[in-house]
């Protein structure tokens, strides 16, 4: 028998339905979303990229509760590393955000650092390694971030690390873990970019349990994986070449990720998220349902 989970809260995000974007006629309908990730048997999600559900909280939540839906987090993403210039136009999406996941009871506050590679044209915006002055800029700021997120808006700060960001591999995680008040400032760790960028997050939840916040759950292809990494192919492309793969079959392996964070022994969210856009309409509740079935062999 597997272990019991029971400090893991499932869920999954439009994310693992193609939605990428707030408005885009490829993705899945948001009305589609709700029902079918209903329908897939989980009772959590996340808002994606907002604007693609409703943004009033009314209606949101009526939308949410009677699909017997609860949110558990907002999305971000920001590029703090830039210095003080950034901060107005973060704080300004942060509260959208903030302020409508707060609304529907949501808890945590996902943060992802801006791309240095466009994930649609996959155009190199800026160099993949920061200075030491950005790097200052970059925890400094998250510190603040997760400050002010929380004296506002009751939420929990949770940095995303995530391919074609500044942060992405071990290195830069540990470097940003170690620079940053664990008071403040806590870890998204997504099992499928951590393993894209060469990471192990059973060892790092090991070695880092109490930064650890919120979990997404993610696999990787390493047939594909190892094309991408020897051609340098960007994010973008790389999902639709199928990188990021349907749980059993890529790594990292989700019940050892599943089993190690359980012994941290405190309550966390485990968002299931498969990159898949864009996808086939049809495509996304097939995957979900098996996915849902496997987490549950697994004790979740």
């Amino acid at each position: 028998m597997p272990t019991a989970l029971d400090r893991i809260r499932v869920g999954s995000a439009p994310d693992s339905w193609g939605v990428w974007f707030p408005d885009d006629p490829r993705q899945v309908p948001w009305r589609r979303f709700l029902d079918e990730v209903s329908e897939a048997g989980y009772e959590w999600i996340e808002l994606g990229p907002y604007g693609y559900l409703p943004t009033d909280p009314a209606r949101l939540r009526d939308e949410v509760a009677r699909r017997g839906l609860r949110v558990s987090a907002g999305t971000v993403f920001c590029g703090l590393h830039r210095g003080a210039s950034e901060w107005d136009a973060t704080w300004e999406q942060v509260a959208r955000v903030a302020g409508l996941a707060r609304a529907v009871d949501a808890t945590h506050l996902v943060v992802i650092p801006s791309f240095w590679r466009d994930d649609r044209t996959a155009e190199v915006l800026e160099p993949p390694e920061l200075t030491g002055e950005q790097w200052t800029h970059l925890t400094r700021g998250m510190e603040r971030l997760g400050r002010r997120v929380r004296e506002t808006y009751g939420l929990d700060v949770v940095v995303h690390p995530h391919a074609d960001t500044h942060i992405d591999t071990e290195e830069h995680v540990e470097r940003f873990l170690d620079s940053t008040d664990s008071g403040l400032v806590g870890l998204c760790l997504d099992t499928g970019h951590y393993a894209y960028c060469g990471g192990d997050s059973v060892k790092l939840i090991e070695t880092y349990g109490e930064r650890i916040g919120y979990l997404h759950l993610k696999q990787v292809d390493p047939e594909i994986l190892a094309d991408v990494r020897a051609n340098g192919v960007p994010f973008g492309p790389a999902v639709q070449r199928g990188v990021m793969c349907e749980p059993p079959s890529g790594v990292p392996e989700l019940g050892p990720v599943l089993t190690a964070a359980q012994r941290l022994g405190v309550d966390l969210f485990a968002i299931v998220e498969q990159d898949m856009y864009p996808c086939a309409p049809e495509t996304p509740l097939p995957i979900a349902v098996r996915t849902r079935g496997f987490l549950r062999s697994c004790g979740a």
